[in-house]
C-alpha cells in the first residue's frame, strides 16, 4: 500500500505537508499542493479513511437513509448530496423502500455510528417507540412526517398543503372530490396528515365527506393510482375531481381517466403532491404541491452539521416551504358535463 511517506519522498516534501494536502488545509502554497497532487496521482495514492477518521475525530461521511422507490426521494437525495458536498462532506445512501425490517437493519448496525459523522433519515416503516430507542446514538436529522423525541426534524406542513390543493379543486366548482392515498399499513404519518387536510378543505367549502370517494392503496405507485381511479369511475356517482397523495398516484389516475375516453380536467380534474419533474411533462401537466426540496436539503444538512459541530441544544422542528403549482390537469379548458352524465 502506498503511504504518505512514499508520496512525500516522490514530491520532495515532508510527510506533514502531504497530510496537509490530503486534509485540504488552507495554508499550503498552490505550487506545493500541485507538486504533492502530482505525486499522489503518479503513485495512485488513496487516503486511508479509517486512519484519517481516527486521527481527526470525524470521517466527513454522512449517511442518507431514504425510500428510493418514488421519484420525490430521488430528487431530494440529489439536493442533499449537493448541499453536503458544498460543505466538504461525502454522502452514502441507504435505500429502505419504507420497509420496517430494512430500516431496523440499517439503524442497528453498531459500526455505523463510528463510520459516519451523522444521519439524515426519512423513516416510514418503524414505529415511533422503536425510533426513540435509536435516538441519540449519533447526530441525526429526520425528514417527513415522523417526529422522534430528541431528534431534529425537517418537514413541510402536509395538512396545510393537502388542505390547499383540495380547496383549489373546490374553488373550480367541483363537488365530488375524491382522495386516493389512504394506506393499509403505517407509512409514517403522511397519509393521515394529508387526509386531515383533505377533510378540512371539504368542510370549509361546505362539501360533505363521502367515504366511498376515499380510496386506500397498497403503495404510492402509478399502478395503484390507476386501479384506485378505475374503481372510482365505476361508482354510480363518480368523482369530478381527485386529490392524489403523491404524483405517481396522480399519473396513474390520469391514465385511468383517459383510458375511459374521458378528459382531464374537463370531466375529472386531477391533482397530486410532491412536485416531481415527471409531472411537468405529463399530458396534461400536473397540478401538484411542490415542496421546496432544495431548501429541505439545505435545512437538514445545516442542522446536522451543527449537531456534528457540538450543538447540544434541544431538538428542533423546522418547517420547510412549499407551494401549490396549478397546471393544466385542473385548470385546463372548461368543464364538460362530467363523468356522471355519460351514457
Amino acid at each position: 500500500m502506498v503511504t504518505q511517506r512514499d508520496v512525500a519522498r516522490r514530491a520532495g516534501v515532508s510527510p506533514r505537508t502531504v497530510s496537509n494536502v490530503v486534509n485540504n488545509f488552507a495554508y499550503v502554497a498552490e505550487e506545493t499542493r500541485a507538486l504533492v497532487q502530482r505525486a499522489m496521482d503518479e503513485l495512485d495514492y488513496r487516503p486511508n479513511l479509517a486512519a484519517r477518521s481516527l486521527n481527526r475525530g470525524r470521517s466527513d461521511l454522512l449517511a442518507l437513509v431514504l425510500p428510493l422507490d418514488v421519484p420525490y426521494f430521488i430528487e431530494l437525495a440529489a439536493h442533499v448530496v449537493d448541499r453536503a458536498e458544498e460543505r466538504g462532506y461525502t454522502v452514502l445512501i441507504d435505500r429502505t423502500e419504507g420497509v420496517a425490517e430494512r430500516e431496523r437493519q440499517i439503524l442497528m448496525r453498531r459500526d455505523r455510528s463510528a463510520l459516519f459523522d451523522g444521519f439524515i433519515f426519512s423513516p416510514l416503516g418503524l414505529p415511533a417507540e422503536e425510533l426513540r430507542r435509536w435516538a441519540g446514538r449519533c447526530p441525526a436529522v429526520t425528514l417527513g412526517e415522523v417526529r422522534v423525541d430528541g431528534v431534529d426534524h425537517v418537514a413541510i406542513d402536509d395538512t396545510a398543503a393537502a388542505r390547499a390543493v383540495t380547496a383549489h379543486l373546490a374553488s373550480l366548482g367541483r363537488t365530488r372530490i375524491a382522495a386516493i392515498g389512504l394506506v393499509d399499513r403505517p407509512l409514517g404519518n403522511t397519509a393521515a396528515h394529508r387526509s386531515d387536510g383533505y377533510r378540512q378543505a371539504l368542510a370549509e367549502a361546505g362539501l360533505p365527506f363521502r367515504p366511498e370517494l376515499t380510496v386506500p392503496v397498497r403503495r404510492y405507485q402509478r399502478q395503484d393510482g390507476r386501479a384506485a381511479m378505475e374503481g372510482l369511475l365505476d361508482l354510480p356517482d363518480p368523482p369530478d375531481a381527485v386529490f392524489c397523495y403523491n404524483d405517481l398516484l396522480a399519473l396513474g389516475a390520469m391514465r385511468a381517466v383517459l383510458a375511459r375516453g374521458l378528459r382531464v380536467p374537463q370531466d375529472v380534474a386531477v391533482a397530486g403532491f410532491d412536485g416531481i419533474e415527471e409531472g411537468r411533462y405529463a399530458t396534461p401537466p400536473l397540478t401538484t404541491i411542490v415542496p421546496d426540496k432544495a431548501r429541505i436539503a439545505d435545512l437538514a444538512v445545516a442542522r446536522l452539521l451543527d449537531r456534528i459541530g457540538g450543538d447540544l441544544g434541544p431538538a428542533v422542528q423546522v418547517a420547510a416551504p412549499w407551494r401549490l403549482m396549478v397546471d393544466e390537469s385542473t385548470a385546463g379548458a372548461g368543464r364538460g358535463p362530467g363523468p356522471g352524465a355519460r351514457a
